[in-house]
């Protein structure tokens, strides 16, 4: 178990090492540890590798900072500058929630991105601000394989969405449009574990349970990849896939990012930036109720939800983001697992650039 303020530490010392001003490096730093602590374990730390590797290909430019280019009162759009995903992100947050404080609503897009993490992380903010927030972004990766299909042409395009109570936790939704995101399998590759039977498929629609070979399947093999949400290895799987398109609309082609499968195909090479977008939207819902009416309505429905009996007492009814919260709580007190093929690859990325290993 490591202690989170050391997580965060050493993110900050490699980030740092690899020339990110201290400001950016922070508030990357903040959020890949805050996600580790929700115990999404694939959107923390582990990226590491990831970005490395997109910083040694010259993708990449950490020392970018996020830029608005147009500004219509209630809705802006930011050019991520080629930087890292996380800073632009919380800037387009906060951006979306200084108009939502002023105008009720406010919706934010980002074209020229790179990956920004957890998007629950962004949706949260908001929610922990008093403001409703809405969060999808487009992705990297081509993995998703459209229904019906036998070849991937979407990235998990994921969605998020919170809103703020008054005594019970923020609702938090966070997924993937995929049945399960690949860096979760990415995990399950770190841990020496097979992943469930649905999650990833070969080329003939056939399933793949071994983590290393689905990991080999999604990143190096040109068919195949992650079923749509509520899809298998039988099809299915079309409302995920439509969650994907509207992930896809919402983040990147509403506001000029790039479609994965046509920048795959058009990339002129390796240091060409990935151009992912993303799309912020914040509600205050004052403008829409009486100061309080909402959270308190909320929490009733939240209070009526926790009331209900059980199907196994040993596990109560919960709703979105309170499973978040309570690892939260468990890993602050205890510390947050890595596996040692992980801490193996952090210590070599320490060496590689220079920076002090924490671990």
């Amino acid at each position: 178990m490591i202690p989170a303020e050391r997580v965060r530490a050493q993110v900050a010392a490699i980030l740092d090492a690899w020339g990110m001003p201290a400001d950016l490096a922070a508030t990357t730093a903040e959020v890949m540890t805050d996600t580790d602590l929700m115990g999404v374990d694939s959107h923390g730390i582990s990226m590491l590798m990831l970005y490395e590797r997109m910083r040694d290909a010259g993708q990449v430019r950490l020392d970018a900072r996020p830029r608005v280019v147009r500004d219509g009162g209630v809705t802006a759009l930011v050019d991520g500058g080629a930087g890292l995903g996380h800073p632009v992100a919380a800037f387009a947050m906060d951006l979306a929630m200084e108009k939502a404080r002023a105008h009720g609503i406010g919706a934010v897009g980002v074209f020229n991105s790179h990956h920004f993490g957890a998007a629950g992380w962004y949706a949260r903010r908001a929610a922990t601000q008093g403001l409703l927030g809405l969060v999808t972004s487009s992705a990297r990766s081509v993995l998703l394989v459209p229904t019906g299909g036998a070849a991937p042409m979407l990235g998990t395009n994921p969605i998020a969405f919170a809103a703020p109570a008054r005594r019970n936790r923020p609702f938090v939704l966070d997924m993937a449009t995929t049945t399960v995101a690949a860096n979760k399998v990415k995990v399950y590759e770190l841990n020496g574990k097979p992943i469930p039977e649905g999650w990833v498929v070969d080329g003939q629609g056939r399933p793949v349970t071994d983590s290393a070979a689905a990991m080999e399947q999604l990143f190096r093999r040109p068919e195949g990849g992650l079923t749509p949400l509520g899809g298998d290895a039988a099809g299915g799987g079309h409302k995920g896939y439509g969650l994907a398109m509207m992930a896809q609309i919402l983040a990147a082609t509403l506001t000029g990012a790039s479609f994965s499968p046509l920048r795959e195909r058009d990339r002129r090479g390796a240091d060409e930036p990935d151009n992912i977008g993303h799309f912020f939207l914040a509600m205050d819902p004052a403008a829409f109720r009486p100061p309080g009416a909402f959270e308190d309505e909320l929490d009733a429905t939240v209070d009526a939800l926790h009331a209900m009996p059980a199907a196994d007492p040993a596990q109560p009814v919960l709703v979105a983001g309170e499973p978040e919260e309570m690892e939260r709580e468990a890993r602050l007190a205890a510390g947050i697992p890595m596996p040692e093929t992980l801490l193996a690859q952090i210590r070599a990325i320490c060496g590689r650039c220079g920076a002090a290993s924490l671990f």
